[in-house]
């Protein structure tokens, strides 16, 4: 059976509708960095180009969830699907004893800080397929941070929110965040115009020296600095001995769908995990609004987040192997499982800011991911720069003996997932939801979605969706139905609804149907899909 979704189907009044081409297509969730996109396709580039100027000029347009300081993480096809993984390790001087006042990872100042991994992705995407000189790809992002830009409704929100925290820090690491993101101890509000010469500056000196500069330079050397003087334990070593990964990428069949993904030490598994747990349930006899289509979903997720938790970390620390976990057999017994009541399940993971673009051409395909992990990151920007770093060792357990416990040299056990579907060996194309461990969730629901459900990719990502938070707790959003909502909580489950979109992450997806490119984006986002 060869996947076809309904193209006319929209049963979920987002007001949206497919985009389709036949030559290019791209996703994300701002719309000026689509542009940005659109403009290497325009001039000539291809999908790789057109996906690393949307990731670019994102940490200018998006600064409330990913930056110049992120980690990343890509899949590829060209014909053959290849995976990168560049998530950067721990400062080699971080030890377990440097958290023994916390219970978890703090959310700000350095101790959570990771080698940001992105500008290396960047350049080793491009030196692999990319088409344009590199500093080309910088183009519209410099203009934005260097001309200023409008805020986007969603972006604006989250800025907001971030305000409260931000502005009451008073340390020295934070002042120059605070400077450059909340002038006048304030987010800029929807329709502002905002800007960061810095920025600007910083995107230029990584474009003139192939990130060089930013691992091995002048760049590199300001962020150890600024590290020794706040007390950081980031140093130029940590950034000169950084490389991402190449990696075979991991999948699963879901019915005559493949699933593909990150292996660790992302989560991607965990949805793996869940539709391996799903496929022997036929969740297709079950209409897709229905309570026991909501239920199984629910309980499959919560089992795969388990074993994830207890596993999953850098790959070089994991003690139990990925092919056991995705193993079929061990799906079966996982399933079986599965009763009629709501299971007590724990998983501790946080909700996170990141960005996914999609982007496609007739001959490469591209789903690419980027993150701060919490919003701003870790609070602390270098002076001068623009550079915010993430906080991604939030990401590692404190538990002693646990494989993703904090230490030197490891990468956290990550949230950020790109994916990919074929079918019978086949690009169908890239597709992505974004939002802490929701994405996982996010991915299980999209899929079913189109498998089970026929859904179009717009519709896909319009239908109502559901949050396993911890133990039986569930968020829904408020458009669920208020049958499936009362009938869940009959089972065990605790319920709560929110009509807050944005809890639910942040998707886009391209799809190849009968050779066209079918473009969609997340209506909970600013985002915007074109094709041509």
């Amino acid at each position: 059976m060869v996947l076809h979704v309904n193209l006319t189907d929209y049963p979920y009044p987002s007001g949206r509708r497919v985009i389709m081409g036949s030559r290019y297509a791209a996703a994300t969730s701002q719309p000026l960095a689509t542009l940005a996109g659109m403009e290497m396709f325009w001039a000539g580039g291809n999908a790789v180009d057109a996906a690393l100027a949307m990731a670019i000029a994102l940490t200018v347009v998006e600064p409330t969830s990913n930056g110049i300081g992120s980690d990343a993480f890509a899949l590829v096809w060209d014909g053959h699907l290849h995976g990168l993984n560049a998530s950067g390790k721990s400062p080699k001087a971080l030890t377990p004893d440097h958290f023994s006042a916390y219970d978890t990872v703090p959310q700000l100042g350095w101790l959570p800080v990771t080698v940001p991994g992105a500008v290396s992705a960047w350049r080793s995407l491009w030196e692999r397929w990319g088409k344009l000189p590199f500093e080309q790809l910088f183009a519209p992002a410099i203009r934005y941070a260097e001309d200023g830009f409008p805020v986007s409704p969603e972006t604006a929100r989250a800025w907001i929110h971030a305000e409260s925290l931000f502005v009451r820090q008073t340390g020295k690491s934070f002042q120059p965040l605070k400077q450059v993101f909340f002038g006048g101890d304030r987010a800029p509000r929807a329709g502002e115009m905002w800007g960061s010469p810095a920025h600007a500056a910083t995107l230029r000196q990584i474009a003139a020296t192939g990130g060089e500069s930013f691992y091995r330079g002048s760049l590199a050397e300001k962020m150890a600095a600024f590290a020794a003087d706040t007390e950081g334990l980031l140093t130029l070593e940590d950034l000169k001995t950084h490389q991402p990964l190449w990696v075979d990428p991991i999948s699963t069949t879901y019915r005559d769908l493949t699933v593909w993904e990150i292996p660790p030490n992302g989560q991607g598994i965990a949805a793996l995990m869940a539709l391996n747990i799903l496929e022997g349930l036929e969740l297709a006899q079950y209409p897709r609004d229905s309570l026991q289509s909501y239920h199984l979903q629910i309980e499959a997720m919560k089992l795969a987040f388990a074993d994830v938790q207890q596993h999953v970390a850098d790959p070089d620390w994991m003690t139990l192997a990925t092919e056991h976990l995705l193993d079929k057999t061990y799906a079966a017994e996982r399933r079986n499982l599965i009763g009629d009541r709501a299971m007590l399940a724990q998983t501790g993971f946080l909700t996170g800011g990141t960005v996914y673009v999609a982007a496609a051409d007739q001959d490469v395909m591209v789903s690419f991911i980027q993150s701060n992990y919490e919003g701003f990151g870790s609070g602390i920007l270098v002076p001068g720069t623009g550079i915010a770093l993430q906080n991604r060792g939030m990401g590692f357990s404190l538990a002693p003996g646990h494989p993703n416990l904090a230490g030197s040299g490891k990468r956290p056990f990550h949230t950020i997932i790109p994916a990919f579907l074929t079918q019978g060996n086949e690009p169908l194309g890239p597709f992505g939801v974004m939002g802490g461990h929701m994405q996982p969730q996010g991915h299980l629901q999209v899929a079913v979605n189109l498998r089970d459900y026929g859904m179009n990719p717009q519709a896909a990502l319009d239908a109502p969706r559901w949050q396993f938070l911890s133990g039986r707790s569930v968020l829904l959003e408020q458009t669920v139905p208020r049958s499936v909502a009362l009938g869940l909580s009959d089972r065990g489950h605790q319920i709560q609804t929110t009509a807050e979109g944005q809890q639910f992450g942040k998707g886009q997806i391209i799809l190849r149907q009968k050779g066209a490119l079918v473009a969609a984006s997340e209506p909970r986002a600013d985002g915007l899909a074109i094709a041509g």
